[in-house]
Formats: C-alpha cells, sequence, structure tokens
C-alpha cells in the first residue's frame, strides 16, 4: 500500500484553506429543518420568522423531510421556480412548501411571457408536500410535476397561459420508467386558464408522458378555456398510466369567467384518452356540469375504463360520450334541465344501475335541480349542492 507523504498532505490541505479563504469563496449553504419565506425576503437571510428568505433560497437550503413556510402577501416572479430532480423527501416524511397557517401567498408569474419554458412552480424532485399556494398568470403551466410520490394540495391555479396543474415527463430523455407516478392532486381549484390558441389550456392534465396511480380527488376545475381534466394521449409517446379521477367537479369549461370562448377549444368536463390508446382509468363519484361539449368523453380511448357513481348535468352535446371501448358503468345519472344537448352513448358493459339520458331525467335527477354551488370542508372533503342541497354521486 502507497502512504502519500504526510508533508505533502499538509501542504495540500494548506492549499485548499487558501483557496476557500480567498474572496470569491462561498462556505456551502446549511441544511435547515424550517424556513420562513416571504415577498420582502432575501437570499441571504437566516430564513428565520424575523429575517424571512426567499423561495428559491429556501429551495435550496431546506433539508429533507423539513419545511418552508410561505407568508402571506403577493409574490411577484418573471422566472421559473425549480424544485429541482434529486432534490427529494423520503417515504417517511415528505419536504414541505406551505402556506404559513391562517395566510395567503399568491406567487404571480405576470412578468412571464406566454412560452413552454415559462412555468410557475416546476416540481422535479420526489415526495414533496404543496400546500395552500396560489399560482397564476404564468406563461405556461401553473403547476407542473415532473417527480412522483408528491402530494399537491389545496391549490389555486388561475389565469395561466396553460394547464393550471399538470403532470408529465421532466425532459423529453426521461425514459418511461422515471414518468411522474404516485401522485395525489387533492382539494384543489383550477380556473380561467387559457393559452392565446385556446385549444391547450384545461384546469387539470395528466397526459402524454405520466406513469402509474397518479390520483385527483375533491378538485374543482371551471372555467377554463379547454378542457376541465385531459387525460390526452398520443401514438409518439404511447399510453399513460391509469389514471383516477375521484369525488371532484368539472364546470363551465370552454368559458372563461369572463364570458370569454375559443372555438379551438374541446371544452369538454372530463377528457379521458386519445388517438385510440387503450388505457384503464378510473372515474367515480364526479360531476359535469354544464360544459361546453360533453360531460364525460372517451375521446377515442378504446380501453376498460371504470366509470362509476358520476353525474352529469346539462352539458352542450352529450353528458356520457363512449362511442368504443368495453368500459364498465355502473350507477351513473345524466340528466337535462334547461339544456337540450344529444342522447348519451356508452359503448361498453352498463347495466340497469345506471340512468342515462334518452329523452327523459331518472328518479335520481331531482337532486340535481337548481343552483350549483360547492366549497371544501376542513378535512379538504368537497361540498357540491344543487339548491342548496348536498348531492354526492
Amino acid at each position: 500500500m502507497q502512504v502519500r507523504p504526510v508533508i505533502a498532505c499538509v501542504s495540500m490541505l494548506a492549499g485548499a484553506l487558501v483557496a476557500l479563504s480567498g474572496p470569491t469563496a462561498q462556505a456551502a449553504p446549511t441544511a435547515s429543518t424550517t424556513l420562513y419565506v416571504s415577498p420582502s425576503g432575501s437570499d441571504s437571510a437566516a430564513g428565520t420568522q424575523s429575517a424571512p428568505t426567499t423561495l428559491t433560497s429556501a429551495i435550496s437550503r431546506i433539508a429533507p423531510g423539513g419545511t418552508i413556510y410561505v407568508r402571506g402577501g403577493t409574490y411577484k416572479y418573471s422566472s421559473t421556480i425549480t424544485i429541482p430532480q434529486g432534490s427529494n423527501g423520503t417515504s417517511s416524511a415528505r419536504t414541505n412548501l406551505t402556506a404559513y397557517p391562517g395566510e395567503k401567498p399568491v406567487l404571480d408569474f405576470s412578468g412571464q411571457t406566454e412560452s413552454s419554458s415559462h412555468r410557475g412552480i416546476q416540481l422535479n424532485a420526489n415526495y414533496w408536500h404543496l400546500y395552500g399556494l396560489t399560482v397564476q398568470h404564468a406563461g405556461d403551466n401553473g403547476i407542473y410535476v415532473g417527480g412522483s410520490n408528491n402530494v399537491v394540495e389545496r391549490t389555486v391555479t388561475a389565469y395561466n397561459r396553460d394547464t393550471g396543474l399538470q403532470l408529465g415527463r421532466i425532459s423529453s430523455s426521461t425514459p418511461s420508467s422515471q414518468w411522474p407516478s404516485n401522485n395525489l392532486i387533492v382539494s384543489s381549484e383550477s380556473h380561467d386558464n387559457m393559452d392565446s390558441t385556446g385549444e391547450n389550456a384545461d384546469g387539470f392534465a395528466a397526459k402524454l408522458t405520466t406513469g402509474t396511480g397518479n390520483v385527483f380527488r375533491y378538485d374543482v376545475s371551471h372555467h377554463n378555456i379547454d378542457d376541465g381534466w385531459d387525460l390526452y394521449t398520443k401514438t409518439d409517446t404511447g399510453p399513460i398510466g391509469p389514471v383516477t379521477i375521484e369525488y371532484s367537479l368539472s364546470y363551465n369549461n370552454g368559458t372563461l369567467s369572463n364570458g370569454t370562448q375559443n372555438k379551438n377549444g374541446d371544452r369538454n368536463g372530463y377528457k379521458l384518452g386519445g388517438e385510440d390508446i387503450a388505457v384503464n382509468h378510473v372515474v367515480r363519484h364526479d360531476i359535469a356540469y354544464r360544459n361546453g361539449h360533453h360531460g364525460f368523453t372517451y375521446n377515442s380511448n378504446p380501453g376498460r375504463m371504470t366509470v362509476s357513481n358520476n353525474a352529469s348535468v346539462d352539458n352542450a352535446e352529450r353528458n356520457f360520450s363512449f362511442d368504443a371501448g368495453t368500459s364498465v358503468f355502473r350507477s351513473n345519472t345524466s340528466c337535462r334541465f334547461s339544456v337540450s344537448g344529444s342522447n348519451d352513448k356508452t359503448v361498453g358493459d352498463a347495466d340497469s344501475s345506471n340512468q342515462f339520458w334518452t329523452g327523459s331525467n331518472g328518479s335520481r335527477c331531482s337532486s340535481y335541480s337548481g343552483a350549483l354551488g360547492w366549497s371544501f370542508a376542513s378535512d379538504g372533503s368537497l361540498v357540491v349542492t344543487f339548491g342548496g342541497k348536498v348531492v354526492t354521486p
């Protein structure tokens, strides 16, 4: 075994110390378990309540499983905030990026121009928990999730220039084995997202390049220029993993809150496929209300989807539109009160537990008359009312 002379080792160590003490040297940031961020914070601040830092600095400094508290107020940005690949939490302790209790942080990306490279928050790491953030006016997606095993909760994505919240691969070179998987989007709202072409900005999307185990639960998508949910697939990227959408609400998509429409928009409540690629999604206990085209549509997905306990009311074309495939339909309800539309079409396994629209309302439709209302309960569950009456499809 060759032993380096002690003198040489001491010399090298001294040289290293000199280099570190030079004018350009900076100590590596110390990982912290708790950091605070405010609109007036600075990169070099300690990140305490009395000396808050910036969001980008906090992300670079937070220890795995730690918590970044984002104080209330409006944060103005012109560049994407990225939580980079590899900056992971753990399976037993996610890293938290959360609104400070009782406060509302608004991350405003109005400084961005419309561009596919101008997202708001880009979550490329695994095992994070985003909570209570509003992300608006980004030049592309408000929140883009490229990592896995994340929870995005109580967020609002609005007025962005592509889909409000979207799941997809990190880059074109990301192998399908690393596509985002096992993410939960829960108790979140997405509205008034609009791109200049009018055909891309949905409320929520898990499309093109997503893995298995992604779930949307207790979410609300409304007044987006294109679809409420988009699970589109393309031949060149192949099938995505099955997605679950449950206990959620999609309404008035295809028309923004200010009345703006675009003829290029698909305007569906739940768009569940594309290009004849079979994916067995699970769609249950959801409501589609007054969307500008179909309520629920297979959109050329010939797979065996589970479509159960959903309600579809007064959508402009069909409430349920499934022209092919082997999907299983159970206990679904389709109603019309003031929009004529067309009869439902449900190719697949549909039994008498369903009440589809074929010219008259079934007995369950009495629950869906009156004005739509919704709110989140204290536990995050979605409460939907029609005419003041609580309904659960």
